[in-house]
């Protein structure tokens, strides 16, 4: 299956890779565990919201370029999600007060390794960024289930 992300990537000449107008780059999953474990040994329990932040930040840029409101938003960026190799998103529910995505074949829960509790915190940000843009209010996201911990697939939840 070709990925149409593919199609549109542009190259700058000067190191700089776009998507639709929006610099992208590719990194090794593997790189931002590193990261992530650094900053956890550093901050303990913090590091998951700097992380959520920066999943955030970016989420918020992406949502805004949506077409659309509500579930095609939603679509939108979990088709997304999936062609940009954050893992294979699924949309199991969304509502007006309910945003349920899975996500299979997680970058961050692979490189990640074994743990005792969540570990994708950037796809959570994301995801926050999102449900605040199409839900009731500002929404924070949970991560029920995370394939770091043993889980089939992560499981996100923003609800009411």
């Amino acid at each position: 299956m070709t990925n149409p992300i593919l199609a549109e990537l542009t190259d700058d000449g000067a190191g700089g890779l776009s998507y639709r107008g929006s610099r992208y780059l590719l990194i090794r999953p593997e790189t931002l565990a590193a990261l992530q474990h650094a900053i956890e040994a550093t901050l303990g329990a913090a590091a998951a919201e700097c992380l959520a932040a920066g999943g955030r930040a970016g989420g918020g840029k992406a949502t805004a370029s949506l077409d659309g409101a509500g579930r095609q938003r939603v679509e939108a960026l979990v088709a997304m999600g999936s062609r940009i190799g954050w893992g294979r998103f699924a949309l199991e529910r969304y509502a007006d007060d309910e945003l349920v995505v899975t996500v299979t074949s997680s970058p961050f829960a692979e490189a990640y390794g074994k743990a005792t509790a969540p570990v994708c915190h950037l796809t959570r940000g994301v995801l926050e960024a999102l449900a605040s843009a199409v839900l009731a209010g500002r929404r924070r996201v949970t991560e029920t289930e995370c394939a770091a911990m043993g889980a089939a697939a992560c499981r996100f939840e923003a609800r009411t």
